[in-house]
């Protein structure tokens, strides 16, 4: 049988590149391609860097994408690497087609989430990173930036460690268990404090929000800074369609210095989308028991302060801290854990929000 070598071109083509999340062909990714006796085919995919940490899942979709088509037998890829000029296009090209996240009007069809708690301990990030991976195995497009530049954990609560690739000035998030992720944590050593003064952390938020190649996001999370001070109202300034989402424990102590947030967020005009009890009470892991060990309503009754939903109360058991320590969400690593269920409901929950233009520039053009 002839293997029609226009249906494995398009088959490649078709494939989507696991970085940049857009077709090869698109991309201008795919190579020649030649035919062999008893359906060989041959095909050469052209890489962005030598270094592609994700080569063998793209190896992997392209051979079963060719097999895929009538005849093929035997499939042989040969990986090459794009020159510089055209890696320089190919960062033009994503520059054109980004959907820009920093507060046009174009930008809507992406719900932002802003992760905010009042004080650091109450699991802001773990419950940033379980959203974000119970929406992404949804079939979602879903961004996590980690603007918690003195305190990162998302690489480690992800379970990946290194740095982003670059396209000339463009940098691509680093993906892990379907989530793009950017976080000050891929460009330092594990241990390694950040000493910056305001301005510098600006900077980067700035860098890692206007210059990553985010695509076309159905949703994205920003893990906050602990509390309401300037780190954390320049981030909300970089993003203004951003909506909060506020993270407490049960204990009274947190939910008075969470109110502080939903406070913040009244004062400079931001929605809280809602509030999430993180630790409501902790699973005994032989009898299932839950012991509210940090006391009850504390989550409760930051939400009627915020006027807000209270969107659920995510339980503390030995699952969600293993799968932490493991580098893995517990919403993937165990997902019939109490905490993970949880997660997973309130992830397909989340309000979805759109701002008024009330007080918003809006664009005038002379006709």
């Amino acid at each position: 049988m002839r293997v029609d070598l226009e249906a494995v071109q398009a088959a490649v083509e078709a494939v989507r590149d696991p970085e940049i999340g857009r077709p090869l062909g698109e991309l201008g990714m795919v190579g020649p391609i030649s035919m062999g006796r008893g359906g060989r085919v041959r095909i050469q995919l052209r890489l962005t860097t030598a270094a592609c940490p994700l080569a063998d899942q793209l190896h992997a979709a392209a051979v079963a994408a060719v097999r895929a088509v009538d005849g093929v037998g035997r499939v042989e890829v040969e990986m090459t690497t794009m020159p510089a000029r055209e890696r320089a296009e190919l960062a033009e090209h994503l520059g054109r087609v980004a959907t820009p996240l920093t507060g046009g009007l174009e930008s809507g069809d992406t719900q932002i989430y802003a992760v905010a708690s009042g004080k650091g301990g109450v699991g802001k990030s773990t419950v940033a990173a379980n959203l974000a991976a119970a929406l992404a195995a949804s079939g979602k497009r879903v961004g996590l930036l980690d603007a918690d530049v003195w305190g990162y954990s998302i690489p480690h609560l992800f379970g990946v460690r290194r740095s982003p690739v670059v396209l000339g000035e463009l940098m691509l998030p680093v993906p892990a268990h379907g989530v793009s992720l950017m976080s000050i944590g891929f460009f330092v050593d594990e241990e390694q404090p950040v000493v910056w003064r305001g301005p510098m952390m600006h900077k980067a938020m700035e860098q890692f929000i206007t210059d990553t190649y985010w695509g076309d996001l159905d949703a994205l999370f920003v893990d906050l800074p602990p509390g309401t001070g300037d780190a954390t109202l320049s981030l909300l300034e970089l993003l203004p369609t951003a909506t909060l989402l506020a993270v407490t424990t049960p204990q009274e102590t947190a939910r008075m210095v969470a109110t502080r947030v939903a406070r913040m967020a009244a004062e400079i005009g931001r929605p809280v989308a809602g509030v999430i009890e993180n630790m409501s009470t902790a699973e005994c892991a032989e009898c299932r028991s839950h012991t509210a060990i940090f006391g009850t309503g504390g989550g409760a009754r930051l939400a009627a302060e915020a006027d807000a939903p209270l969107l659920g109360q995510v339980p503390l058991d030995i699952a969600l801290r293993d799968a932490a320590d493991r580098g893995t969400p517990v919403v993937v690593d165990s997902p019939r854990a109490a905490s993970a269920l949880e997660l997973r409901r309130i992830a397909g929950s989340l309000p979805r929000s759109r701002r008024s233009l009330a007080g918003r520039s809006l664009p005038l053009a002379v006709v």
